[in-house]
């Protein structure tokens, strides 16, 4: 048989592009260090192993962009995300251009996309952040339809479903509209799926725990999930880092202190001046206000963002009230909060609005008794926060406001005692209380979070029908500071409810 030239040609052009093509989404071991030490946190080697890399190969794109990823986070620098924001349309472009039959192809360009969402959040771009959402969720359901044994893709992807199973029933139309679906049982599962795949595994490990944390209850079993994760990786500041945060947020701050003092430091890591306005917060809830205004002095000093600045005047302000300073010297940081940094998160929205009020009507000595109560207690300290408030009763608080937080106060110190049926008329009566002024908006986050527990509460109890009733209790509360993290729960709680029947 001759063979034609032309014929020749075009087989040595099809396996040239194959070996191209081969090459496209490769982990050498470079690239895995560099992936190890991203994940500790060690930039600077990462970004050097990194170099010596093909800027052709989709891995390294997805590990420049990680890396940028963790550089703006964990800076919250306005000018460095000035001077980055473009990357994320070059790398897509580029990534765009490389083998669309990799199962990698997709799955990297979500992961970009996902970075540069989460980056946007953090300074403020809420809409741009949406559409990177969205897209991302597009391409992994994708490369899912494509490629359904790929368990990369399953890590960002069950997070993704995790958040639109939180979706509440009047909002559904809109995703479905977008073409987004999914619920919290599939993402928890695929979560699971992930965690097998030997690249990705610690991240999806991490991941699970905060969407735990974060958007559904975080378990003793779940806190000593993390304390093993953080235990066996002694060298990884990011688990530190996210550990404190995750043990802070769920009222175990002796924990999370623990995670932070014990963390890793030296010239191999990047400074994380955000830990020290964590260190703050929890020495504050110690009642050590001297050591705390050290370290939010020393974040002051050496952060960079816009995030937490309110929130750290505003713990300052906290530190020299609450230890009887004159409130003339106490006010100044109230009066400085009002002219700095900006309220894209949560704490600085409640601190923003607590300036607000407090330097149009001052405060109370009833007032500092609950902030005492309420540090202690969010930080785990139960003892301390029930001797705050034992010398007192609902009577001896004059405003509504007063004894709608006094009965919640109560009613978290003894559901973190574990004493449910302790805790269940306190936070019954904190949400009749909140819900007697439907004009006082400061009482609404009293009454939206006192829901919201009582949904758990009745949860374990096995009573589906009052869990529910809470939970969407929870989210008829609107205009309140700490509304997108209460919806979220109850969201989350009601979609398990609804899946489980």
């Amino acid at each position: 048989m001759i063979v034609r030239p032309i014929s020749v040609l075009t087989a040595a052009l099809f396996l040239v592009s194959c070996c191209v093509h081969a090459q496209d989404f490769v982990w050498t071991p470079g690239l895995q260090r560099a992936y190890t030490d991203l994940q500790k946190l060690k930039l600077q080697s990462a970004r050097q192993a990194l170099v010596k890399e093909s800027s052709q190969n989709g891995v390294r794109i997805f590990l420049d962009d990680y890396a940028d990823m963790l550089t703006l986070v964990t800076s919250d620098d306005d000018r460095a995300y000035a001077d980055m924001s473009d990357r994320e349309d070059e790398r897509l472009d580029a990534l765009n251009a490389l083998d669309e039959n990799s199962p990698w192809q997709r799955v990297i360009q979500a992961e970009v996309r996902l970075h540069w969402a989460f980056v946007k959040l953090k300074f403020g771009k809420e809409l741009s952040a949406s559409w990177d959402v969205i897209r991302a969720y597009k391409l992994l359901a994708a490369n899912q339809k494509k490629f359904p044994h790929f368990l990369p893709t399953y890590k960002s992807l069950g997070t993704l479903h995790i958040m639109i199973g939180s979706v509440p029933d009047n909002y559904v139309w809109v995703a479905n509209l977008l073409g987004l679906h999914g619920n919290v049982q599939q993402g928890q599962q695929e979560l699971q799926q992930a965690e097998q795949d030997p690249t990705f595994r610690l991240e999806a490990q991490l991941i699970s725990l905060m969407v735990k944390a974060y958007v559904l209850k975080f378990s003793e079993a779940d806190g000593k999930d993390l304390q093993r994760l953080v235990s066996d990786n002694q060298d990884n500041l990011l688990l530190h880092f996210f550990g404190a945060t995750i043990e802070q947020k769920n009222g175990h701050s002796e924990q999370a202190l623990t995670y932070l003092l014990t963390r890793p430091t030296g010239s191999a890591y990047p400074s994380m001046p955000v830990i020290e306005n964590i260190l703050g917060d929890i020495y504050l809830q110690k009642g050590q206000n001297s050591t705390a205004i050290n370290h939010f002095q020393q974040f002051l000093t050496t952060y960079k963002g816009q995030n937490f600045l309110k929130d750290s005047y505003y713990k300052l302000f906290l530190c020299h009230w609450l230890a009887n300073s004159p409130d003339s010297k106490a006010r100044l940081f109230l009066q400085k909060l009002i002219t700095v940094g900006r309220t894209t998160v949560e704490s600085d929205k409640a601190a923003q609005k607590f300036a607000e009020a407090f330097l149009k009507r001052g405060g109370s000595p009833n007032q500092k008794v609950l902030m005492r109560a309420r540090l202690a207690s969010d930080g785990g300290f139960t003892d301390s926060a029930l001797a705050y408030l034992r010398p007192f009763s609902e009577a001896s608080f004059s405003l509504t406001v007063e004894k709608a937080e006094y009965n919640y106060r109560l009613g978290r110190i003894y559901q973190r005692r574990n004493d449910a049926d302790a805790a269940l008329p306190y936070l019954n009566r904190a949400l009749v209380l909140s819900e007697s002024r439907d004009d006082s908006r400061e009482q609404s986050s009293f009454g939206a979070t006192a829901a919201l527990q009582l949904g758990y509460i009745y949860q374990l109890k096995g009573d589906r029908i009052r869990a529910r009733s809470f939970f969407q209790k929870a989210l008829s509360f609107k205009h309140h500071e700490y509304k997108n993290s209460v919806d979220n729960k109850a969201r989350a709680a009601l979609s398990q409810l609804s899946q489980n029947t």
